[in-house]
C-alpha cells in the first residue's frame, strides 16, 4: 500500500519505520532522511512508526533504507 501524493513543485511518501519509539528516534531518523537530495520536509512519528517525506522528485527507496539504516532503524516499505 503506497500513500503518495503528487503536486507540481512536490511528492509526499509515507514510509513505515520500526524501531522508533521516542522523539530522539524521531530526531535521528528525520535528520538522516533530510540529508538525501532533494527532500525539503520530513516529519517522523514514533508512535505510528510513520516518517512523512516531501522531496522535489520521488525518492530512490535505497536511498531512504540506507539512510534509516545509518539512524539504526529498518525501512519496513512504504505506508
Amino acid at each position: 500500500m503506497t500513500a503518495q501524493t503528487d503536486t507540481p513543485a512536490s511528492v509526499t511518501t509515507v514510509y513505515q519505520v520500526s524501531g522508533m519509539s521516542c522523539g530522539h528516534c524521531e530526531g535521528s531518523v528525520s535528520g538522516e532522511i533530510a540529508e538525501i537530495a532533494g527532500v525539503t520536509s520530513v516529519k517522523a512519528v514514533a508512535a505510528t512508526g510513520e516518517v512523512t517525506v516531501v522531496s522535489a522528485a520521488p525518492l530512490d527507496e535505497e536511498a531512504v533504507r540506507a539512510a534509516v539504516d545509518e539512524a539504526g532503524f529498518e525501512l519496513a516499505g512504504k505506508a
